[in-house]
């Protein structure tokens, strides 16, 4: 019931925040924030949204954290995005560990009140995801955090299905909320890579440094705000690469180890929790090294300075 009733009270559509209505009701600064990696080919396009709504007065600040080697970043510098080299932020923690941890080093130099992620290998991507995504956060103080959500179609080779993307979260993500945090099952897209938040709120949060990072950012914001301080927004049709089927074993094992790792730290689940992922025909599994690394909370860091 709770899952339903929000549902019904905290789902948005894009179309109800234009760029001038964000632009006329905000009172907080925004930041955008796009983690790369090799992503040349759709770079160009989605800063061709966003750079206008730094002129519309939506936006204050775009950030591509980069981590390419096929010239992502000069390109994002070229159109007008502040660019920063992951490895070279909080060089202390060593080596960048992929997207959860480049978007936690990336609030170092993220100024906004809101902070907005958003993925660079979106095709067709419009101003309306950073918009939407936005929109309950400026214009509404009790929400705190926002996912996005979309259609998601399924595209092999030349043909393209209108639905059937999304695997891992319709046979693991979604499993695993309906079983352990029912509250969140009405939550459309819980990896979506997508989301805003209020910074105060981020500063809190842990960082899982692999592909568990959307989900645990999810269930810690929840954790932290409650159900009521969490909202969705529909952006209509999100298209990317899909991965082959193998791939999708250890990232699905990605998502249960953040939801495993959450359960252990409420004292839902007694652990340890394994370190290894064996795919089907590999010879050995995965090793430990390759376990999630959880970054701490920036105002924990701030606080033993």
């Amino acid at each position: 019931m709770r899952a339903r009733s929000w549902r019904a009270s905290h789902s948005f559509t894009h179309e109800q925040f234009p760029p001038e209505r964000l632009a006329e009701g905000r009172t907080a600064t925004v930041s955008i924030c796009l983690p790369a990696r090799n992503e040349a080919a759709t770079i160009a396009p989605i800063l061709a949204q966003l750079v206008p709504l730094t002129e519309r007065g939506v936006i204050d600040q775009i950030v591509v954290v980069d981590n390419s080697t096929d010239g992502t970043g000069d390109i994002a510098r070229s159109l007008g995005a502040e660019v920063h080299d992951q490895e070279e932020l909080m060089p202390r923690f060593g080596p960048a560990l992929g997207k959860g941890d480049a978007m936690w080093r990336a609030l170092r130099v993220l100024r906004g009140d809101i902070v907005c992620f958003l993925d660079a290998d979106s095709e067709q991507f419009g101003a309306h995801f950073a918009c939407g995504l936005l929109g309950p956060l400026l214009l509404d103080p009790s929400i705190a955090f926002v996912k996005g959500f979309y259609r998601r179609p399924f595209r092999i080779g030349d043909v393209t299905l209108p639905d059937g993307g999304g695997r891992v979260t319709e046979l693991t993500a979604r499993p695993l909320l309906n079983m352990f945090y029912p509250d969140l099952a009405a939550v459309e897209q819980p990896l979506a890579g997508e989301v805003a938040a209020r910074r105060s709120l981020l500063e809190r949060l842990p960082f899982v440094s692999g592909y568990g990072v959307d989900i645990a950012l999810l269930l810690d914001a929840y954790r932290e705000v409650g159900i009521e301080g969490l909202a969705q927004v529909d952006l209509d049709v999100r298209q990317n690469a899909h991965q082959p089927l193998r791939d999708l074993g250890p990232m699905a094992y990605a998502v249960l180890h953040a939801v495993a790792s959450r359960l252990e730290r409420d004292g839902r689940l007694q652990g340890p929790l394994p370190a290894a992922f064996l795919a089907a025909g590999a010879p050995e599994p995965l090793p430990a090294g390759v376990a999630p690394v959880q970054r701490p909370p920036l105002s924990e860091l701030r606080a033993a300075a």
